[in-house]
């Protein structure tokens, strides 16, 4: 055990449907969270908004969630299935936010 250095868990962030534009044209982000506690996509959510996103917070959260008309994935999963906010994450998930907000 080396004692000073926290385990880290790895988790793929993907964006698509423009979400990418907001966090530095990036589609994908590989991240490395303090391992120790469980992770949840609400967790994610507010670290990505913090660490990543590079401008206009307002069309990505709301509140402590994503917006309205943002789909989230994991594992490819529709998180409706696994508990929206309350989804825990593991090593090597992958949590992918699609934006089906178009303007007009």
């Amino acid at each position: 055990i080396a004692y000073g250095t926290a385990e880290k868990m790895h988790v793929r962030i993907e964006l698509s449907g423009g979400l990418e534009l907001l966090f530095g044209g990036k589609k994908v982000h590989e991240v490395a969270l303090k391992d120790g506690s469980t992770w949840t996509v609400q967790q994610l959510i507010a670290h990505a908004k913090d660490n990543l996103l590079t401008e206009r917070p307002e069309l990505f959260v709301k509140g402590d969630s994503v917006r309205p008309g943002i789909l989230v994935l994991v594992n490819d999963c529709d998180w409706e299935l696994s508990g929206t906010l309350r989804t825990e994450l593991h090593e090597g998930d992958t949590v992918t936010f699609i934006s089906t907000l178009h303007g007009g």
